[in-house]
């Protein structure tokens, strides 16, 4: 069987792929490894033989699609979240990953670790793959000829012994320090709802005016003087029935569908009139509605304002579902390949709107492959750059970093004149799948032999005493002074403390114990900006130990 495997790069990859999987599902107390598996089976399978190793340009590629998919996904969200209240909590977890930085290098120096050990310990304490790419390929670049394969294999090494405390001491943390808090996750959520931190969930109220002072008023008028966050669907007057528009005036008697948050269409309510039981938006004999994909690169990457529905074929969206959430169709809202879009126009154009927005599935599945590698080159190219550390030094974004920034960025853009830089969501999430198994099955077959010595005979429980010391330390910190300090809500301070451990098994465990969407929304805040920051802390930390 080993020499079957060792002759075949394919077979022993699908193999390790495999086990990882089925490995990964199990679990232990509400904690499974999850894809993370595939490295510790490629670990134990590269241990058995050293033959037993995947070409290096497995785990390159693999790096490349991972950080290039995360980027493009996380891009709008990043560099909104670096406004406001995510300015704040990005600066927290940069302070944290900077001081788990300067512990774990202070802890090098007096137990006389290596650089490539002390990284090693960072990334995975932190539990951050893209990280621990970082530091493969920096000593890919500065490692000595003859050094350079004990130097690709201790960073592979420390990670593995300091990943799975990584994980299970964070949840400790969440565990212990919400019963020690006494942590009232139900009345945060009620909290949340009346400060904005999570969206709201929309609903269809029909309205009749009965306001005789609104009499040949418009709804641009009254948008005008009260602000809603709402969208105006159907009008009513008389027998006839229209699309509310900002031109639309309004007469006594009329109903009117709304279409916002409760507490946004009861404040319509209040103002034009009274709730009707007749259900408006259910009559589709003249005014029809339908959800569409998009699909359509000339929709795909441009605001729903910039669309000019009315205008084309007399509609309007009222809503956007986007992965699992809804969202009310604001008019400056970027749409991207693969939302789902509920379009309400008159019954003969329905078919004309759902061509121009594509509404296409097969299409969801594709990939433009040309602006694919293009963004990907450019991220190699940015990679490439040296840029200059105090002292002298010099660090490189490399294969890890610069394809992450250039998605960061190109995914923040969404187009550039009639490049649209999104993917679908489907094929973004295969692609960034496919590429983290490739990653970590090609360092666990290449890292099993010298991980099996460390274990057995080397300094594998300092590295592993290290790791769950930094783990506990920077958890701990960051949920008090995130809850006792700054006074953030204990649910957005455990998807805080997620991200800053770019820890899905974390997340899972916070949603579990909230019950909110508050951990999601703290997750996504600082997950961009928490794995750009332990990228260069991975690589300063093997430049000062050097």
């Amino acid at each position: 069987m080993v020499d079957l495997l060792a002759s075949s790069p394919f077979l022993l990859l699908m193999t390790v792929a495999g086990l990882g999987f089925l490995l990964g599902k199990l679990q232990a107390g509400g904690f499974g490894l999850g894809v993370a598996a595939v490295l510790f089976v490629g670990l134990g399978v590269g241990g058995i033989d050293e033959r037993l190793k995947l070409p290096e340009l497995v785990f390159q590629l693999g790096l490349i699609l991972f950080v290039y998919t995360v980027g493009l996904s996380s891009g709008p969200g990043f560099f909104g979240a670096l406004r406001a209240r995510g300015l704040r909590d990005n600066l927290l977890v940069v302070t944290l990953i900077a001081s788990g930085a300067a512990l774990v290098t202070a802890a090098g120096r007096f137990l006389g670790l290596s650089g490539t050990h002390a990284a090693g310990l960072f990334t995975g304490a932190l539990t951050n793959t893209p990280a621990l790419a970082a530091v493969l390929d920096y000593e890919r670049e500065h490692a000595a000829p003859e050094l350079r394969e004990r130097l690709l294999t201790e960073p592979v090494i420390a990670y593995s012994v300091a990943y799975p405390m990584g994980v299970l001491g964070v949840l400790l943390a969440i565990f212990v320090l919400q019963r020690v808090l006494r942590t009232d996750y139900a009345a945060e959520a009620r909290a949340a709802r009346t400060t904005g931190l999570v969206p709201d969930e929309i609903v269809d109220v029909t309205v009749r005016v009965t306001r005789t002072e609104l009499a040949g008023r418009t709804l641009g008028d009254l948008q005008a003087d009260h602000g809603w966050p709402v969208v105006f669907g159907r009008h009513r007057h008389g027998d006839e029935v229209t699309l509310a528009v900002r031109g639309t005036r309004l007469a006594e008697g009329d109903l009117l569908t709304v279409i916002g948050s409760k507490e946004h269409t009861t404040a319509v309510t209040d103002v034009i009139g009274e709730p009707s039981p007749e259900p408006l938006f259910q009559d589709r004999r003249v005014i029809d509605f339908r959800r569409v994909f998009v699909s359509s690169p000339d929709v795909a990457g441009k605001t729903i304002r910039d669309l000019m529905l009315p205008q084309r074929f007399g509609a309007i969206l009222t809503r956007v579902r986007r992965g699992d959430v809804d969202f009310l169709a604001r008019a400056d809202m970027v749409l991207e390949p693969g939302d789902r879009v509920r379009v309400v126009a008159p019954a003969d154009r329905i078919k004309d709107v759902s061509a121009f927005f594509g509404d296409s599935m097969k299409a969801l599945s594709e990939i433009d492959v040309g602006v694919f590698g293009l963004g990907v080159a450019l991220g190699l190219l940015l990679g490439m750059v040296p840029l200059p550390l105090p002292g002298g030094m010099t660090f490189k974004l490399g294969l890890a970093g610069g394809p992450l920034i250039a998605g960061l960025v190109l995914g923040a853009l969404g187009r550039s004149g009639p490049i649209v830089w999104h993917m679908p969501y489907n094929a973004n999430h295969t692609l960034r799948q496919f590429g983290l198994i490739l990653f970590l099955a090609g360092v666990g077959t290449r890292s099993g032999g010298a991980f099996t010595k460390t274990l057995l005979h080397g300094n594998g429980l300092v590295l592993f005493g290290v790791g769950v010391a930094l783990t506990i330390a920077l958890g701990l910190s960051a949920l008090l002074i995130a809850h006792k300090l700054l006074k953030i809500p204990m649910s957005l301070a455990t998807g805080i403390v997620a991200g800053l451990f770019t820890q899905p098994a974390v997340l899972a465990f916070a949603n579990e114990q909230s019950k909110s969407e508050l951990s999601n929304v703290g997750y996504a805040t600082v997950y961009p900006m928490a794995t750009v920051a332990k990228i260069v802390a991975a690589q300063v930390i093997v430049a000062w130990l050097r």
